[in-house]
């Protein structure tokens, strides 16, 4: 009589974050992937509708939770995405941004080194301020205005980050940090003030299009599947890579150039104007991304106006 052989455990996953547009978007990829996954989100800017086609899986639970405050329970995997991403929600109430960034990571450290789980910090360019350094790697250290309006979260992600390799060095978790450039795509929340979402939005509805400065200030953007893929990428490698990695994608382009291919992708008829650059706005803004390429093997696949023409769909279909 042959012998029952135990079928293997199903490895669990925590998504903090995970009612927002990257969180929402991982989530369904860890379940692809045979995870079974636990979403906390305070939905204080995540959305329960980027979740809705979940709500009938067994391997899916969402808790409302803040990460300010603490949290236990068992699980192999944690991914620290909960924090207003857009300067519109987060400069809204600097302090919980701030604490958000901060205390909430230093809460998943502490479960992460409770249960010897691996963690995942989605970090961010903002790390690197207005760069001197272009483009930028992750040995540079930044130009970060400290006591900006942009500094609650500039300054928390990179306390964020200190916390982490600290738990690393001191208490052998096994950390992985992601600093993520410029993503779009589909759930983009439509009033979180970023460029993509503001260019789009302006351009289905006729109105101007509000152009900062002259428009030459420069980003690189990543389409949310290809960022989905680095995560996955960091987290599934057995060896935790030797400090933070740059997950975005290195084509650059400047605003000016954004808002005609979102014109010309939407059949437009709005005009461009202009309006003064907000403090601190950064300049340049783009990836090197060696460390992901040769570590990983990772590079974004999605092309600008591909990614694009499916968010403009998303768009679309909200107004439907």
């Amino acid at each position: 009589m042959a012998l029952e052989t135990a079928a293997p455990r199903v490895r669990k996953a925590l998504v903090t974050g995970a009612a927002g547009f990257l969180g929402s978007h991982l989530v369904d990829r860890l379940l692809a992937d045979g995870f079974e996954v636990v979403g906390l989100d305070n939905l204080q800017t995540g959305q329960l509708k980027n979740l809705a086609h979940l709500k009938h899986r067994n391997d899916f639970q969402f808790v409302n939770h803040d990460v300010v405050d603490p949290i236990d329970m068992e699980v192999d995997e944690i991914y620290s995405l909960a924090c207003p991403a857009s300067p519109i929600h987060y400069q809204a109430d600097p302090v919980k941004t701030f604490k958000t960034s901060v205390l909430g990571m230093l809460n998943l450290l502490e479960l992460a080194r409770k249960y010897n789980a691996k963690i995942m910090q989605a970090s961010t360019s903002e790390v690197y301020g207005d760069p001197l350094q272009h483009p930028q790697r992750e040995d540079y250290w930044g130009h970060v205005n400290p006591i900006g309006i942009r500094a609650c979260y500039d300054e928390g992600k990179r306390g964020a980050e200190t916390l982490c390799f600290d738990f690393m060095r001191s208490y052998g978790v096994d950390v992985r940090v992601a600093r993520i450039f410029n993503t779009y795509g589909p759930r983009m929340h439509p009033e979180d003030g970023r460029v993509v979402s503001n260019f789009i939005n302006q351009a289905l509805n006729g109105e101007d299009i509000t152009i900062y400065g002259e428009g030459r200030q420069t980003r690189s953007f990543c389409y949310v599947d290809d960022l989905i893929s680095g995560f996955r990428a960091l987290m599934t490698k057995e060896q935790a890579v030797d400090g933070p990695v740059n997950l975005g994608n290195p084509v650059e382009f400047d605003m000016l150039h954004l808002a005609e291919l979102v014109l010309s992708l939407t059949h437009s008829k709005s005009k461009l104007v202009y309006a003064p650059l907000p403090q601190d706005d950064p300049q340049m803004r783009r990836p090197d991304i060696q460390k992901a390429s040769e570590s990983l093997g990772w590079s974004p696949k999605v092309e600008l106006r591909e990614g694009l023409q499916k968010t403009i769909t998303f768009f679309r279909d909200l107004r439907a």
